[in-house]
């Protein structure tokens, strides 16, 4: 701390019960308000021996467990103290992280490493660019692989994603988005209210050359343009990734076209004004 100026880069470690989305949602808002930090992504570290058992805890009132939670909200995932188990024991919480991972049940966007010692290469911890306009060039080839996963009415976190042709008008995108994170008024078809830990997307915003992200962590959210350019000759297309908790894929969609697409309508069924989740 005594060094004068600016320091290169943060890494801000929390303990094994804290709740990733809380930080991160202080330093996105810091940066919002002009701060130098911005966040750039978030790293989660789970143990081989007790992996499995930490992501498979049951909470009372169905609450996510502090483990499922952390995979859920980390951009990377890394797999820690692997020369400490037997090889079978490594291999059933390998198979059980991708699993999840590559079918979408947990968080569809993560990426895996796996390690001793927490022994890794610098550059794939730092520089991720996970929450800002950069993250938009490897987030539209990610996107293509994310299965399109089928909703579980369950008290799982799962990730749901789907696309959308169209251009969105941003108010109406906005009001989406609120509905989800702020009103918490959505629910699925079985009438269980819908939690959304994290969102993530590309959209096409009507009148704006530059595809636009979209990231949510939480109540927190954030449209940004992209370096990327839609091609004039392309049809655009909406790309939106859900994680969180009794999530429906075709509620959620109906919603997002009905009010977003400049040819949806403007009401729904799955959201009404006053009935806020609890």
């Amino acid at each position: 701390m005594q060094k004068k100026g600016k320091f290169d880069y943060i890494l801000l470690e929390t303990t094994g019960l804290a709740d990733p989305g809380a930080v991160a949602s202080m330093f996105w808002v810091d940066a919002e308000l002009g701060s130098d930090i911005y966040l750039d992504g978030i790293v989660t570290v789970v143990d081989s021996k007790y992996g499995l058992k930490h992501l498979a805890e049951e909470k009372a009132g169905g609450l996510i467990n502090e483990a499922t939670r952390q995979v859920a909200l980390a951009d990377l995932i890394i797999i820690n103290k692997t020369d400490l188990v037997p090889e079978e024991d490594l291999s059933q919480l390998r198979t059980a992280i991708r699993y999840r991972i590559m079918n979408g049940s947990i968080n569809g966007l993560g990426k895996i490493l796996e390690t001793q010692r927490s022994r890794v290469d610098l550059s794939n911890v730092l520089d991720l660019h996970a929450f800002d306009g950069l993250s938009g060039i490897s987030l539209q080839k990610k996107l293509q692989y994310v299965s399109a996963t089928q909703p579980h009415l369950d008290q799982n976190i799962i990730t749901v994603t789907f696309e959308a042709p169209g251009n969105a008008k941003e108010e109406s995108l906005n009001v989406f988005i609120q509905n989800l994170l702020w009103e918490k008024n959505v629910r699925n078809k079985d009438g269980h209210c819908m939690e959304v830990i994290r969102l993530k997307g590309l959209v096409s915003i009507k009148d704006r050359a530059q595809q636009v992200i979209v990231q949510g962590v939480h109540e927190l959210y954030d449209l940004e343009e992209t370096p990327v350019s839609w091609d004039d000759d392309a049809q655009r297309t909406n790309r939106l990734v859900f994680i969180g908790k009794n999530l429906d894929k075709d509620v959620l969609k109906q919603l997002f076209m009905a009010t977003v697409t400049e040819t949806g309508k403007q009401r729904t069924t799955h959201s009404k004004e006053g009935q806020v989740c609890p």
